[in-house]
C-alpha cells in the first residue's frame, strides 16, 4: 500500500467519510450518540474535541445541549469546512492544525472529546498529548476517548513495524505523519492516560475492538 499524509488522506475521502464511520465501522451508530452522551450538559460549557472530523460525535450534543462552545481541531481543511457547514448558527472555534503543535491553555476546557482519531500514535507520543489536555482541563473536566484497539500485545507490535516497513519503502522520514493505523491496546492506552497526568482512567463500555474511556482530571 501506498501511504498518504494525514491531511490529505481524509480530505480526499470527505464525500463518502461519513456513510463510512457510520456504516464500515461495527457499532458506529451506538458508540457515537453514547460518546455525546457522556459529554457536559450545563448550558454554555466548553468542549475540546480532538480530529473532530465532520462532528458526527456532536449532533447528538448539540441536540441536547446546542448552548455548548465546542473548539474542534482537525488536521483536514475540508473536513471542518463540513463542520462549520452542518452546524450554522453553533458556537465552534475550529482550528486547523495537529493537535500535537497547538496550546489548548490552562483550565480553559469543562471536557474534552476524541473519537476515532488518536490510533495513529505512538504511547510516548500520546503521553505527551495528555499532559496538554489534562492541563487544559478545569478542576473537575475530563477526558472522554472513543476509539478501537488492539486486541494484544503482538498485535500492538505488528502494527507499528509494518508502518516502519513501509516507511522505509516509500523513503519516508520516521516522523513524518503519514495515515496508517497503529492502535494500541487497551491497557497500554490507559497507562498512557496515567502517566500524562489523569488521576484516574476507566473503561465504560466497549463494542467488539472499540471502547469509550474516560480520564478524570
Amino acid at each position: 500500500m501506498e501511504l498518504e499524509k494525514m491531511s490529505e488522506f481524509f480530505d480526499r475521502r470527505l464525500d463518502g467519510y461519513e456513510e463510512h464511520q457510520l456504516n464500515c465501522i461495527s457499532a458506529a451508530r451506538e458508540f457515537y450518540p453514547y460518546t455525546a452522551s457522556l459529554l457536559p450538559t450545563d448550558g454554555g460549557c466548553r468542549v475540546l474535541d480532538l480530529g473532530c472530523g465532520t462532528g458526527l460525535e456532536l449532533e447528538a450534543f448539540f441536540a441536547a445541549n446546542p448552548s455548548a462552545r465546542v473548539t474542534g481541531v482537525d488536521l483536514a481543511p475540508g473536513m471542518l469546512k463540513a463542520l462549520k457547514d452542518k452546524f450554522p448558527g453553533k458556537n465552534l472555534e475550529l482550528i486547523n492544525a495537529s493537535y500535537f503543535d497547538i496550546d489548548f491553555g490552562t483550565a480553559v476546557y469543562d471536557a474534552a472529546v476524541s473519537v476515532e482519531s488518536l490510533h495513529h500514535f505512538t504511547f510516548e507520543r500520546k503521553r505527551g498529548l495528555y499532559r496538554k489536555i489534562h492541563t487544559a482541563l478545569k478542576a473537575n473536566g475530563y477526558f472522554i476517548l472513543t476509539d478501537y484497539f488492539s486486541q494484544n500485545d503482538d498485535a500492538e507490535r505488528a502494527s507499528f513495524a509494518e508502518l516502519k516497513r513501509l516507511k522505509k519503502e516509500q523513503n519516508i522520514a520516521d516522523d513524518a505523519f503519514y495515515h496508517y493505523d497503529t492502535p494500541l491496546t487497551v491497557q497500554h492506552e490507559l497507562d498512557a492516560l496515567s502517566q500524562g497526568g489523569f488521576t484516574k482512567a476507566e473503561v465504560l463500555q466497549s463494542w467488539q475492538a472499540t471502547a469509550a474511556i474516560k480520564a478524570y482530571k
